[in-house]
């Protein structure tokens, strides 16, 4: 029996029949959602099409490099569109104010790496082995046969080191070495790169950071490192929310951690869930999942609504336990 044609083969067909795009991704974006939003854009952009490229958040401080020409801007209501193409985003709920403004379109394309991805969109490619959407976008351009230039390749490689801790984590493959060298090979700057993403920092995030290290707690013999970032907190140090990314890796860089996990004050009595392990017994995604989220096994989150200490108490009991059952493993 002949298989049909492939997601990515659906996708390019689907691409080839419309002309207008709206390329959306999730709130709080990171690098591999600027990335990939931004790349993809650019090159369907090159291919004669119709773009505009959306985020309800700003592009943060440390990737606007990325987006000299402004090309990320805020979504618009009473816009139409023949295709709407999700990236990076496990649910339309992660999109936030931009899923108000993408209603009237005739087709939905989502393009993501999350296992816990619900399929949302006409069109769903979700590749969980992927440790990038940038890579899957990669992937689909290579196998399009578009040019790509070297800010296309800046943007693509960005997103593939970003969300393998600069290809460190466990989810990197044998193939994102080799993706991430192709994006070298096609004029991706990684001295800049480096620079930019991982080596420049404003001094109110070092404040931040400052914050952390004072205030963070270590509990179950210092296998579980956790702490809080308050409304205040920014206040006092003159940071933003753009400036928490990569934070808890410093918690979860500690030595006899098993288990990081961050709290982070979205507006009185919503909370931001980070999470992140060091263990392959030990599956962040499935606590996440207990309070809504999702994620990966190594790398999770949730939004909670709740009185901060109940959630505080609610997420270390649900660690606990996941601890205590990767101990009765080994």
């Amino acid at each position: 029996m002949k298989n049909g044609p492939s997601s990515i083969e659906r996708i390019l067909e689907a691409i080839d029949e419309h002309q207008s795009f709206c390329i959306v991704g999730h709130v709080r974006p990171d690098g591999d959602c600027i990335g990939s939003q931004l790349g993809l854009t650019i090159a369907l952009r090159n291919e004669g099409k119709d773009v505009v490229c959306w985020n309800q958040d700003a592009v943060p401080h440390k990737l606007q490099f990325l987006d000299g020409k402004k090309v990320v801007q805020r979504p618009k209501e009473g816009e139409s569109f023949d295709c709407v193409i999700c990236v990076d985003a496990a649910t339309l709920d992660q999109l936030g104010k931009t899923g108000e403004c993408i209603k009237d379109r005739k087709l939905m394309i989502n393009i993501d790496h999350h296992p816990s991805n619900n399929r949302f969109g006409d069109i769903a490619w979700i590749s969980s082995r992927s440790p990038s959407t940038g890579e899957m976008i990669y992937r689909m351009m290579k196998e399009a046969g578009w040019h790509i230039t070297p800010r296309i390749a800046d943007c693509l490689f960005t997103a593939m080191s970003t969300d393998t801790g600069s290809f460190q984590h466990s989810n990197t493959q044998p193939e994102t070495f080799q993706a991430a060298g192709e994006m070298v090979e096609k004029g991706a700057d990684i001295a800049r790169i480096s620079d930019e993403v991982y080596q420049s920092y404003p001094l109110s995030r070092v404040r931040l950071l400052k914050h952390v290290y004072n205030h963070f707690h270590l509990i179950e013999e210092n296998q579980i490192g956790y702490f809080w970032l308050k409304l205040g907190d920014f206040a006092r140090t003159g940071s933003d929310p753009t400036e928490v990314e990569g934070l808890i890796d410093h918690i979860r860089n500690i030595e006899d951690v098993v288990i990081a996990c961050m709290f982070e004050e979205l507006e009185p009595n919503v909370i931001r869930l980070s999470l992140r392990s060091k263990s392959k017994q030990i599956n962040v995604a499935e606590v996440a999942k207990q309070f809504g989220g999702g994620g990966h096994n190594a790398l999770a989150g949730a939004r909670i609504t709740g009185k901060p200490m109940t959630v505080q108490r609610k997420v270390i009991t649900a660690l606990k336990k996941s601890l205590k059952a990767a101990e009765k493993k080994n």
